[in-house]
């Protein structure tokens, strides 16, 4: 298991590696580069910065997943499921990063159209699953030590939540140089770890190559930047982290190991909600509305953090990209060791 498991990240890591230059170099011969948003215009020296650089460890983690399982002599349902659905959410963000670089602009699908997708895959993701038995409708509760039955259709409708809800995390961590693949490394590690202890070889088999993949990844997109994973390597990153979970049975895991998703993505929900709960017309000097160009009344609202994201909210309080990084890596990676002792009484 060690030996595969070291084949598998080395070859990974390797084989992103030496991809990188390349890509890096077609991405700019193509003018496939990032547009900023000018709410973000501390990070305006980014512009046109390459994206969609999440290429280079997508085609490494496919690479050594396919090749391992050869070797191994077997055709693993639950790998090639996984891998199968992270490929298919990164197909989603590659339409995204597209359709951005078409309209020259940082917008590309819209919410209703990416939560579409992305729900028919987690519905055919656990249909394949339950299929070929390798799940069941329960809910393992982490420290606790027991699984809950629960009728099928209504841990489908929680399963893709939760689901849905990781890739979109996933995606909206990745607002800073290294910070999404950064953060997702102690989650591979912790699969591994899991996969390994269960002796469910499809996981530790994917989860090593993910670990390999990320960690060849930020030798070019740790800050500063040479490239960014843009939404096509975000939302395969997502998938993979949302397949690895519940191939192992443990999606409310997520919860504990993708903590800095959870807490991203809360920021900016409480962000938005509040800002529209306390929304009132902009008044001039006389008490009067203020109006725009288009003659709309100008409205304002109040603001939890300084910016949302969270991460976002951190650097506009004088903290480095560097730092921010690495302490979300850190609470990630302690995260991990705490949710290894919630499980790990389960198989040993």
């Amino acid at each position: 298991m060690i030996f595969m498991i070291a084949v598998s990240v080395i070859a990974s890591f390797l084989i992103t590696a030496a991809i990188g230059p390349f890509l890096i170099g077609y991405l700019r011969k193509m003018n496939f580069g990032q547009k900023i948003l000018s709410y973000v215009p501390e990070h305006a020296g980014k512009q046109n910065t390459p994206t969609m650089g999440g290429f280079m460890f997508i085609i490494s983690i496919t690479i050594v997943t396919v090749a391992v399982n050869l070797m191994l002599g077997s055709v693993s349902v639950q790998s090639f499921t996984v891998l199968a659905l992270s490929l298919c959410y990164g197909v989603i963000g590659f339409i995204d990063d597209r359709t951005k670089i078409r309209k020259a602009e940082n917008e590309g699908l819209t919410s209703g159209q990416k939560f579409a997708l992305q729900l028919v895959l987690a519905l055919v993701f656990l249909t394949v699953l339950h299929m070929g038995g390798y799940l069941m409708p329960s809910l393992y509760l982490p420290f606790i030590g027991i699984s809950l039955n629960i009728p099928w259709l209504i841990y489908v409708v929680i399963a893709a939540f939760i689901m849905v809800g990781c890739n979109n995390a996933v995606n909206l961590t990745d607002g800073l140089d290294g910070l999404a693949a950064g953060v997702t490394l102690p989650v591979a590690v912790y699969f591994i770890v899991i996969g390994a202890i269960s002796s469910n070889v499809p996981v530790v088999v994917f989860a090593s190559a993910l670990t390999g993949g990320l960690a060849g990844f930020l030798i070019f997109n740790f800050n500063p930047a040479k490239v960014f994973m843009g939404d096509t390597g975000s939302l395969f990153l997502g998938g993979a982290v949302a397949g690895l979970a519940f191939a192992c049975d443990q999606p409310l895991i997520l919860a504990l190991v993708g903590l800095i998703y959870v807490i991203e993505t809360l920021s900016d929900i409480i962000q938005v909600g509040y800002y529209k709960m306390t929304k009132k017309p902009v008044l001039d000097e006389n008490g009067n509305p203020v109006r725009d160009a288009k003659g709309n009344i100008k409205m304002e609202g109040k603001r939890v953090f300084r910016k949302a994201p969270l991460h976002h909210h951190f650097q506009l309080c004088g903290w480095s990209e560097k730092k921010i990084v690495l302490v979300f890596a850190g609470i990630t990676a302690l995260m991990c060791i705490v949710s290894y002792f919630g499980v790990a009484p389960r198989y040993l």
